[in-house]
């Protein structure tokens, strides 16, 4: 299906609009704009308003499958930037101090939701009662895998938003984050692979391999980019062939090594953090992404919410989903980080940190769709495309409004030798010199 490119400006204005004025009412309440990002893409979409036949009233985003193609490519690039920046931020030496918290936080942020999971859609589909046959077995264990996923940008956003992502324990939620999203993704390989559709030891090859390739590259383009900002400091070249690594790096992790795009984003910031010009070349990422694709993002998670074949009797399984995947992140992250002598704050701040779902949800269940239960042609087990919607849309909604909360007078500093996480948005609207310079720096000529 062709889509109209007019279509689609009129699309990005609407939701654009739709996500600043949304964005400024949920702050203006005390919520992170996050919230109202993903409230008005669920406004200006089909899953609620085009429900009620109100779809083709003006202001209403209604896209063909064609013209979602591209939002969705628009969402992805900014969640793309989004990482990228969030690695640049990431200070080495913090990284480092709580890499073994957070491996622990992120195995356990996978495997307890898969196990809850596991049993949870068992139950669903009859057993201890019927016997639980092999199909069965893989029905329920792909239903867990989808609970395991953490969609690292919602979480990112919103910590940057409340000034909370420079901090110890910002670190080691966005460190967790970015492991379970690798631990995810092989816990899905092993199970397609014990289902006959994948081999464990490639895949576990692959995730070594990324880390071998990003790391080995990267630390050759870091002592490039020591040389040229020495030479050709603040100069937007510096900015563009950071991006480019950014875009390469997210290319090659799903690509070559079926790793999260987002996932070799952040690699590339990691790679990049810590320099001269780091600080520099993180504005123009924020110029970048922060004024169309990251709002693309948010908004696209409300507007690619589908109810229409939602029924009723599907309702209690749905709500059990989205508890067990939240319990699942809350209980297993922030027990093993209590563990780790985080305070009981802290604790539970990480794992509110680590419930939000999004397109990796999506991914794993578009990759293991083929282990949905059958029998005779007939849906024997569970099908959970729209219990995952539901779960993308209720953690993405609860995740900055439960870091809210529990980090509610709560002082974390900054870590030494970085800047504060404060808002980009409430950065870009009230740095007055900042704005005038990107304008002397967008009327001088290239570099």
């Amino acid at each position: 299906m062709e889509f109209n490119v007019m279509n689609i400006l009129f699309d990005c204005a609407v939701i654009l609009l739709s996500t600043k004025l949304l964005g400024m009412l949920t702050r203006s309440l005390g919520l992170p704009q996050v919230v109202g990002m993903i409230l008005a893409g669920l406004l200006i979409g089909p899953a609620i308003v085009g429900r009620l036949g109100l779809g083709s009233f003006g202001g209403i985003v209604n896209p063909t499958s064609a013209e979602m193609d591209v939002l969705q490519s628009f969402s992805q690039i900014g969640v793309v930037f989004i990482l990228f920046s969030s690695g640049l931020e990431t200070d080495f030496k913090e990284l480092k101090r709580s890499g073994a918290a957070a491996t622990a936080i992120a195995c356990a942020g996978v495997l307890v939701p898969v196990l809850l999971g596991t049993f949870g859609a068992l139950l669903f589909m009859g057993w201890p009662g019927r016997a639980a046959s092999h199909g069965m077995i893989m029905n329920a264990l792909f239903v867990g895998c989808i609970l395991a996923a953490t969609s690292v940008g919602i979480t990112v956003e919103t910590l940057r938003e409340l000034g909370k992502l420079n901090t110890h324990v910002g670190t080691t939620v966005l460190s967790a984050a970015i492991i379970d999203d690798v631990l995810g993704i092989i816990a899905l390989s092993i199970i397609t692979g014990l289902n006959g559709g994948g081999s464990i030891g490639v895949t576990l090859l692959k995730a070594f391999g990324f880390f071998v390739f990003t790391i080995g590259l990267g630390l050759l383009l870091r002592w490039f980019f020591k040389g040229m900002v020495k030479k050709y400091p603040h100069k937007r070249r510096t900015g563009i062939f950071a991006l480019v690594m950014c875009f390469f790096y997210a290319f090659c992790a799903e690509e070559f090594f079926d790793i999260a795009a987002i996932t070799g984003a952040y690699m590339a910031g990691l790679m990049l953090s810590g320099l001269d010009d780091t600080s520099f070349v993180d504005r123009k990422v924020v110029v970048s992404g922060y004024m169309i694709f990251t709002p693309m993002f948010f908004a696209y998670i409300g507007i690619s919410a589908d109810f229409s074949h939602f029924q009723a009797s599907g309702l209690i399984f749905a709500a059990v989903f989205v508890l067990l995947g939240i319990a699942g992140k809350i209980l297993g992250c922030g027990g093993i980080a209590r563990a780790f002598h985080y305070s009981s704050r802290d604790s539970l701040t990480i794992g509110c940190g680590m419930i939000a779902r999004g397109e990796v949800a999506l991914a794993v269940y578009a990759t293991g769709q083929s282990l949905i239960y059958y029998e005779n042609g007939v849906l024997a087990g569970i099908d959970p495309l729209v219990s995952t919607i539901f779960l993308i849309v209720f953690s993405s909604i609860l995740c900055p409004i439960l870091l809210k909360l529990v980090l509610k007078n709560q002082s974390h500093p900054p870590l030494e030798g970085k800047a504060r996480g404060v808002s980009i948005y409430s950065e870009a609207i009230s740095d007055h010199s900042a704005d005038h310079q990107e304008i002397k720096n967008a009327a001088a000529p290239c570099k």
